[in-house]
């Protein structure tokens, strides 16, 4: 085993890797940017080394810099988690040119599986079943567009470089594909640096499904079973378990088999998975999508029903140890449900949010566990993935892992930073997932109503309550209090008028509320009594949370508001819908637009957002260039209609 080995990543990863370094005595080496340098990462390290300023291009996809914080640390082996340059060939190459053990693939095996294109090639003469599409690489436009044709729409769009859902466009309409390719290559480049593209049948309604493989140098492959991934949003999985409940032992042993024999047919080494696509209507038709050549996010599902920290053996197979285990060894038992918390706000439209974590409450033990990049104080940016922390719960059924995750995703608290976690909850009560009823598109057709329509009464209530309670005169040092100073309405003529405050709470209209008479507010806790209902609440400054919601809310003052930008020109103004940074400009001032004309492209964790013209009209105003950072709802652009320019 390895004595020292260097984590080039961070987050939860970063962070989850270094426990199983500290629990195997192997002294770890954190890697961090500016952004990062108070991050929990890097203290839970043994030791951490600066690579370079914020942007991901100049630290933690810096080979130079990481390789050098490698020798400067005595580092041994190299563990790059999982995106970053996980499944970067060039770097596993430079680790090993540079005398360091690789913990994940050889580099022929990365290159080989990243090309998708190569890889169902290579896969399907081993016999493993592929989704019928495009052959060849490097196609042009033309040729994508004249593939697509022949296959019919609806048609997938997928980089071939990449994978995690990015630059993967579904085309339904085949009048707009060339518009979607061009969307899917500048996505691709921008994600990982190549917009070579392919074309897929889509299947509709479809399940995803993926076998976890470990393969050591010696020769020996063996699967860990599968686990169901079909509830994702915009192609990204949001929920995943294992087992499925598609599966019957004979399909289970056969895409076991087939997932075996894709990572014989790239000399795999480590722990990957193969993923595979399963019409809902045919699960004994299953279809290799691709292969991901390092850990995946979702692999605690599959840890925790075998009892193997994947992990570790990343680490044992990298040292040069066999694995001693027969396919028959491998025993599931029970059922485990993971749920991804992200810093995004379902009530924007699931845009990426930020801020700072001003309150965290992560619930661990009884068969939960969390795996966390999180702490207190830290602020949440938009220049990485918006994942935040992973929560996995396990019982000896699908029924008991459901109710605990449920459970624990409503004890879980951040505030200071939107996130998914209150929608998670509630995905996981909808009748067809708790029916095991799947498919990659539930998601999306369910969300809307999985998304409150405002804001809870008791919520601006407790809002109320924290306000009158600022107001509270304190004592002074001999215990008196001054009777004109208490916020009773108290007014001549022995009337009382009610004390409200106008509140408001991000997109919603703003109400205004009076304080319940009952009321505890403390510095981390609201309780309120309305309508003969109690509630409480997670309370920091003017953040609430509850069941795993939050609330940002603030005092609404309408004379600011009609004079702020965003209330400046109306419909006319075009502002920032999430943090992040402007892309591509594609107006000057005094340009005339048609209505729906894609204007710039504002980019945050790893999602592009189009900001498009609202009429047609002439560009007045231009605040950003092509590179800026912006804040959200800062103004970006304002169309005035032809007729009134």
């Amino acid at each position: 085993m390895f004595d020292t080995v260097l984590v080039a990543n961070r987050g939860e990863i970063a962070v989850r890797v270094i426990r199983t370094l500290r629990e195997q005595g192997v002294r770890s080496v954190a890697v961090f940017s500016d952004a990062d340098a108070d991050a929990r990462h890097v203290r839970e390290a043994d030791t951490a080394v600066r690579i370079g300023p914020p942007a991901a291009s100049e630290s933690y996809l810096n080979v130079a810099a990481l390789l050098d914080a490698a020798r400067r640390t005595g580092a041994q082996a190299v563990h790059p988690g999982y995106g970053f340059l996980a499944e970067n060939a060039e770097f596993a190459a430079a680790c090993t040119d540079a005398g360091l053990a690789f913990i994940g693939p050889p580099a022929s095996a990365i290159s080989l599986m990243g090309d998708k294109i190569r890889a169902k090639e290579t896969v399907a003469a081993y016999g493993v079943p592929v989704v019928p599409g495009s052959s060849g690489s490097g196609l042009t436009d033309t040729q994508l567009e004249e593939a697509a044709r022949e296959i019919g729409t609806p048609v997938l769009l997928k980089p071939s470089a990449g994978g995690g859902g990015k630059g993967m466009r579904l085309v339904r309409d085949a009048a707009v594909l060339a518009e979607e390719i061009a969307a899917a290559r500048r996505e691709a480049r921008a994600s990982f640096g190549d917009d070579t593209l392919l074309v897929e049948r889509w299947i509709d309604r479809p399940r995803h499904i993926e076998i976890q493989v470990l393969a050591d140098a010696h020769g020996k492959v063996i699967h860990l079973g599968e686990r169901e991934c079909s509830l994702q949003r915009r192609h990204q999985k949001i929920i995943e378990e294992a087992p499925s409940v598609l599966l019957t032992p004979e399909t289970r042993a056969a895409m076991g088999e087939a997932a075996v024999q894709a990572a014989r047919s790239c000399g795999y080494v480590g722990a990957g998975t193969v993923e595979f696509i399963v019409p809902g209507n045919d699960p004994a038709s299953y279809y290799f999508m691709e292969m991901n050549t390092r850990l995946q996010v979702e692999h605690p599902v599959t840890e925790l029903i075998t009892g193997l920290d994947l992990v570790e053996w990343q680490l044992r197979v990298a040292s040069g140890e066999q694995l001693p285990y027969a396919q028959e060894d491998i025993r599931l038992e029970g059922w485990a449900i993971e749920a991804r918390v992200c810093a995004e706000d379902p009530s924007r439209g699931f845009l990426p949010s930020g801020g700072t974590v001003l309150a965290l409450r992560e619930p661990q033990g009884g068969g939960v566990r969390t795996d966390s990049g999180l702490s207190e104080g830290v602020p949440v940016g938009s220049l990485y993935d918006p994942m935040l922390s992973k929560v996995i719960a396990y019982g000896p059924d699908r029924a008991t892992a459901l109710r605990k995750l449920r459970a624990a995703l409503g004890d879980t608290v951040i505030l200071g930073v939107p996130t998914n976690a209150g929608f998670l909850r509630r995905l996981l009560a909808h009748p067809d997932v708790v029916a095991g009823n799947l498919d990659t598109g539930l998601v999306e057709r369910e969300a809307e109503g999985l998304v409150p329509d405002g804001v809870p009464d008791e919520a601006y209530a407790a809002a109320a309550a924290v306000r009158r309670d600022a107001l509270e005169p304190r004592p002074d040092g001999g215990g008196w209090t001054d009777p004109f100073s208490v916020p009773s309405g108290w007014r001549t003529g022995g009337v009382r008028a009610p004390l409200l405050f106008p509140l408001r709470v991000g997109v919603h209209e703003p109400v205004t509320q009076g304080a319940p008479a009952s009321a505890t507010v403390t510095a981390d806790r609201v309780t309120v009594e309305l309508d003969g209902a109690v509630g409480h609440f997670h309370r920091s400054g003017d953040w609430l949370g509850r069941d795993g919601d939050t609330w940002h809310v603030q005092d609404h003052d309408p004379v600011e508001a009609s004079l702020s930008g965003a209330g400046r020109s109306g419909a006319d103004t075009l502002a920032a819908p999430m943090p992040g940074t402007v892309t591509v400009v594609k107006v000057a001032v005094g340009d005339e637009v048609e209505a729906g004309q894609s204007l710039l492209v504002v980019e945050a964790m790893k999602m592009e957002h189009v900001i498009s013209a609202p009429h047609a009209g002439t560009v007045t105003e231009l605040d950003v260039t092509a590179g800026a950072t912006v804040a959200m709802d800062q103004i970006l652009a304002v169309v005035v209609p032809l007729e009134d320019a």
